[in-house]
């Protein structure tokens, strides 16, 4: 049994080399849900949709998020529509006091939906108008997950991270933002001053979640501040990560990340954006697999290869330095 902590793009993109190293029915995943944001009354659930589309073989594999070949018809309208209605094209949240009425999940992320500063495919909405009833329904984001990769006929187990609302917002000069206003709608350009988890004081783990953290721990090259951030900013996922061996795949090269802005959310948090600082910052990661040529090494064991994954061969190549990295603490054979 192993379990994988997914934020973002890395440990999707890692998980394409699954099945060459593990039994998926042996594998739970844990995704980050900091990133969720409520669009218009829809629940977009980004980094658990990106293992479920990953997982069903329905990933864009060109941009790593959303569904290969979908059309953007819905989408397209609603920008005709904004225009005509003359509506800002900027990022809206709704009212303080409209983001926490209503589901509870949606909270500290509720923004306007004409027009959508997202681009969501049409049969990608089809699984945020599914996700979303069940939610109005009662239902928990946990049960919500499992029924969806039921429906994608996935074999590993995919969980959130909590039930819980758990918002990261970066704090900038001219005010709080959400964090895919400003990575999605902002590309990231914006000043940050801090970024911060709302919610994550009082939140718990989702069902399960603390059992899978009873077991090895792999974590694809994620941001480690908005992509794992979230996940540990729950002191009880954190807390189990102390217990078991973790490794941990750089995202970085050097002082450079592979993508996003991972860089400068370290240096906004005080830290050094390289792999010595993700240590650093980052505790409960035992060993880590990184580049050749990353010359910014921690104080932990480290395996290295070739971090960068673009093909399928890639993934299981580094999938499988991450079980050459475990065996310091126990054998991969006995993992699944």
């Amino acid at each position: 049994m192993v379990t994988f902590l997914s934020g973002g793009t890395g440990t999707p993109k890692l998980l394409w080399g699954l099945e060459s190293v593990f039994d998926p029915a042996t594998v739970t995943v844990v995704a980050n849900t900091g990133d969720d944001v409520e669009i218009g009354g829809l629940h977009v659930s980004p980094d658990v949709d990106s293992v479920l589309f990953e997982r069903s073989n329905r990933m864009d594999r060109e941009t790593w998020w959303g569904i290969e070949g979908d059309t953007t018809v819905t989408n397209d309208g609603l920008a005709t529509l904004a225009a005509e209605m003359s509506i800002d094209s900027e990022p809206v949240y709704l009212s303080a006091e409209r983001q926490i009425a209503g589901p509870r999940l949606g909270q500290w992320r509720r923004f306007r939906g004409v027009p959508e500063f997202m681009t969501l495919g049409d049969r990608d909405r089809a699984v945020h108008i599914a996700r979303t009833a069940r939610l109005q329904a009662g239902e928990s984001l946990t049960t919500v997950t499992a029924a969806l990769a039921h429906a994608f006929d996935i074999e590993a187990t995919v969980l959130p991270m909590s039930d819980d609302p758990v918002a990261t917002l970066i704090h900038t000069p001219t005010g709080v933002q959400h964090f895919q206003a400003f990575w999605v709608a902002r590309a990231g350009e914006p000043p940050v001053d801090d970024v911060e988890f709302r919610g994550a004081e009082t939140a718990t783990p989702a069902p399960g979640v603390t059992q899978a953290l009873s077991e090895p721990v792999i974590v694809g090259p994620a941001n480690p501040v908005t992509s794992l951030g979230p996940l540990v900013a729950i002191d009880a996922i954190e807390e189990s990560l102390h217990s078991v061996p973790v490794v941990a795949v750089s995202p970085f090269v050097g002082r450079t990340a592979f993508s996003g802005p991972a860089g400068k959310l370290m240096r906004a948090v005080g830290a050094d954006p390289s792999t010595r600082g993700m240590a650093a910052e980052q505790p409960w990661i035992d060993v880590f697999v990184v580049d050749d040529a990353d010359d910014e090494l921690p104080d932990r064991p480290v395996v290295r290869t070739d971090t960068k994954i673009e093909t399928r061969a890639d993934a299981r190549r580094v999938l499988e330095t991450c079980c050459e990295a475990l065996d310091a603490y126990t054998s991969c054979s006995n993992l699944g």
